[in-house]
């Protein structure tokens, strides 16, 4: 009487239940065949979106196709969906295809989905559909908001409530870090994932940004960054303002210290290495003037900066030239003037030796002149009277009187 009360669409819908749960008890005792003719795909899908499920025949032979949940409920029986949940939705169906879509996915759907083929013996493939959940997003945080130059600072950031557990990846810039991660599991396969970085800071690194990115399947380019704030000591630099060129007796000498760092200095002195300041010397901040320049004003002159982190200092050596100097002081290169002075006394003494060697030969030929006809004298006092120049005729010398 039942049956009869039914319209023709509920008893078609009637009969596909009981036939499949006629199958379903037999095909539970049966072994898996080989050369399965149903084809179908795990499936990734991200918490809340939509996942689709395929089965596929390759030769169907008219055999009925069921689409089974991992409580092995049939949701599907051909194109009819016994399966009271609406998130289930048929998107096609032939005598080669059952796809079927599953809307806003919870962790609770995941499982082994059953697709079925009423052979004789049944097939059966199987459709493994993973819920990635992605974390929240990353909480940064810092040990301290500001650094001083030299010192460590720590950086932690955190992944929370994600499967499977996210992988942090550091960057500075644009240079990639190494942090230490710890990973806490939470319920339904749920993860915690908390990185920390340290890393010692220098006043290069004031205004670089550190990154934290979170690699994570169900997202892309999730990231969180901060801002170092680096404090560092001065940077000191002493600039001549006046003169541009030399510094000569009666001139004016005009220097401005330079100082930056982060505080902002808040003290600038001046002072003169070893010695007192010129009495006249006027200092106005981080400007120094003196005026009417003399050369007992020669010395060191340095500029020092402070802040809250340290000091730092630049020095200017005062040179006062004469007021007629021209152009920058030369330099002694004293291998060059000892090179000068080896070759004169070289030439000097290359003269000395050609003179030497001359008057040697000419005073020689004197001697010789001097004893000639010496060698043909018949006697000794012929010979003394021809070396004494031949003297001996008196007609060498004559004397006319008037």
């Amino acid at each position: 009487m039942a049956i009869s009360g039914l319209g023709s669409h509920s008893i078609s819908l009637f009969c596909y239940v009981i036939f499949a749960t006629f199958l379903h008890k037999g095909a539970a005792q049966t072994i898996s065949v080989q050369g399965q003719n149903l084809v179908t795909n795990n499936v990734s899908v991200v918490e809340g979106e939509t996942a689709i499920i395929s089965c596929r025949v390759k030769n169907n032979d008219d055999s009925v196709i069921q689409l089974l949940n991992p409580n092995r409920q049939t949701i599907y029986f051909r194109d009819v969906r016994p399966l009271k949940d609406s998130r289930f939705q048929l998107v096609n169906f032939s005598d080669n295809e059952l796809l079927v879509s599953l809307s806003n996915v919870s962790l609770s759907d995941e499982g082994r989905y059953v697709c079925q083929l009423y052979t004789d013996p049944p097939q059966e493939a199987y459709a493994d559909i993973t819920v990635l959940v992605p974390p929240g997003n990353p909480i940064l945080e810092s040990r301290e908001e500001i650094v001083s130059e030299g010192n460590e600072t720590e950086i932690t950031c955190t992944a929370m409530g994600s499967k499977p557990a996210s992988t942090i990846k550091w960057m500075k810039g644009d240079q990639p870090l190494q942090g230490e991660a710890t990973v806490e599991e939470l319920y339904d396969r749920m993860f915690t994932v908390t990185s920390r970085l340290r890393l010692t800071v220098s006043k290069e690194d004031d205004g670089v940004a550190v990154i934290c990115i979170i690699d994570h399947p169900a997202v892309k380019d999730f990231q969180a960054q901060k801002y170092l704030e680096v404090q560092y000591k001065p940077e000191v630099q002493i600039v001549v303002e006046f003169p541009e060129g030399l510094t000569r007796e009666g001139e004016n000498l005009e220097l401005t210290c330079k100082a930056k760092g982060k505080p902002q200095p808040h003290q600038i002195n001046w002072l003169k290495v070893d010695d007192d300041f010129p009495s006249h010397a006027v200092i106005t901040g981080s400007d120094l003037f003196i005026e009417n320049l003399n050369k007992s004003y020669n010395g060191t002159y340095r500029c020092v900066a402070s802040n809250l982190v340290g000091e730092a200092y630049d020095d200017y050596i005062l040179y006062v030239y004469d007021s007629r100097a021209d152009g920058a002081p030369q330099k002694i290169d004293h291998a060059v003037i000892g090179g000068i002075v080896a070759v004169v006394v070289f030439a000097m003494l290359c003269l000395l030796i050609v003179l030497g060697r001359y008057f040697a030969r000419h005073k020689g030929t004197y001697f010789t002149h001097e004893a000639k006809g010496a060698d043909d004298a018949a006697d000794a006092d012929t010979a003394i009277i021809n070396a004494e120049g031949g003297h001996n005729n008196s007609d060498d010398k004559k004397e006319y009187y008037i």
